[in-house]
């Protein structure tokens, strides 16, 4: 049976080393590995070598302490499916150049430059025998995962730190695509949808000056208002304006309620989440995290109520997205020409979804108010827990060096 190591680098943090033992359709994954790594925050907008260093670097530490199971065998080179969560212009399996950075990251001299070289160059430096294999936008590995469980997955999602949606289209619906058609008639299409931007979606004045203060402004303005990295950022900024204007809380506005991201979107999620009669934890998070001690009742409330509007204005322009893919590919109706149900599967991955119940909730409620009852039935929505990483597991071994000789 073939092993394949790979490392994981996903929209979320904190980063994650793989590796992964597959088993084939009937077995699908038989042993699993991992270990995530948090990239430092001066790492995010320093120079090229040193992001690739340290993550070559986190590779030779998994290497050395993974179990026997994973050892490959002698004289083979290990292979690294590289899963890259940033939009690249893919010009093979194996080699990708670097459009933009997102979430946060701004790294000289990267874009326009092959990330996969990138890496193989900073592994050379750690002397560690090992190929980039398949470089995977994560999104397209959640597709392949889900699809690897269930044939019926048509829609890969993240909803995470950032956010982005892959989709399985027919063919010959490409206009862009000149060449010779796919066996199966059908192409994955990775929408980047992070970067929609239109005149019809809900921009708030906040909206705005996060976006004009952001490292990319103008720019993924579609993330910017559903995922993870920016929700929490969105409530500061309300608060911050109810404390000036309305004094929320108090004569005088907390200091570091003035600070940009102090509030996490899993702060903000754990507040909105309080079910206690006195909103204990919101007081809590408030004194911890911002220093405002003695809130009232009322102004908790406030507090929640401004959460839930934030998250679920996320949820239901995510569940929209997700809307217009089915009806894109004619999926958004319960019945196909003989008539029979067409179960449709929408894969969704990332943090944000899993955690974020009343996020989470608030999708799937506002599909099926989009979809209507019948066409809404045959829509299902699956977790697929770190389905990324089994995807880019899955799209490694299919280009491996050694595959013609395993067949063999």
């Amino acid at each position: 049976m073939r092993q394949d190591c790979f490392m994981l680098w996903t929209l979320e943090e904190p980063t994650s080393v793989s590796c992964v033992q597959l088993g084939g359709k009937e077995q699908h994954v038989v042993k699993k590995e991992s270990k995530e790594v948090s990239i430092p925050p001066h790492l995010m907008v320093g120079g090229s070598d040193e992001l690739f260093d340290f993550i070559a670097s986190a590779l030779a530490e998994f290497v050395a302490s993974e179990g026997e199971d994973f050892h490959i065998p002698v004289g083979r080179q290990r292979e690294l499916g590289f899963t890259f969560s940033f939009p690249v212009r893919q010009t093979s399996i194996a080699s990708g150049t670097l459009i933009k950075w997102t979430k946060g990251f701004n790294i000289e001299g990267t874009v326009g430059e092959d990330v996969v070289a990138e890496l193989n160059r900073a592994i050379e430096r750690q002397c560690l025998d090992m190929r980039v294999s398949a470089l995977v936008n994560d999104t397209i590995g959640t597709l392949a995962g889900g699809r690897y469980y269930d044939n019926d997955v048509i829609v890969g999602v993240i909803l995470g730190t950032g956010t982005n949606a892959a989709y399985v289209e027919r063919a010959h619906a490409i206009p862009k695509w000149h060449g010779l058609l796919p066996k199966s008639g059908e192409m994955v299409i990775n929408m980047e949808w992070g970067n929609f931007r239109s005149s019809h979606l809900p921009m708030t004045d906040y909206d705005q000056a996060l976006d004009t203060e952001s490292l990319n402004p103008g720019e993924q303005i579609f993330e910017k208002l559903i995922s993870g990295m920016y929700l929490g950022e969105i409530l500061r900024k309300v608060l911050l304006r109810l404390a000036n204007e309305a004094a929320l809380f108090g004569d005088s506005v907390p200091p570091k309620l003035e600070t940009p991201f102090i509030l996490r979107t899993p702060v903000m999620s754990a507040m909105h989440h309080d079910n206690s009669p006195d909103l204990k934890v919101v007081g809590t998070k408030l004194k911890e995290l911002l220093g405002i001690p003695n809130t009232s009742l009322k102004t908790r409330k406030v507090v929640v109520q401004a959460c839930d509007i934030i998250a679920k204005r996320g949820a239901r322009l995510a569940a929209a997205g997700i809307v217009g893919i089915l009806k894109k590919i004619g999926h958004d109706s319960a019945a196909k020409d003989g008539g029979d149900t067409l179960r449709m599967v929408v894969a969704i991955d990332g943090g944000l979804y899993e955690h974020y119940n009343i996020f989470s909730e608030c999708l799937r409620s506002t599909l099926k108010e989009m979809l209507g009852e019948e066409a809404s039935a045959s829509v299902v929505i699956k977790l697929a827990n770190d389905g990324s990483s089994i995807g880019a597991a899955l799209l490694a071994a299919s280009y491996s060096q050694y595959l013609d000789v395993e067949e063999s």
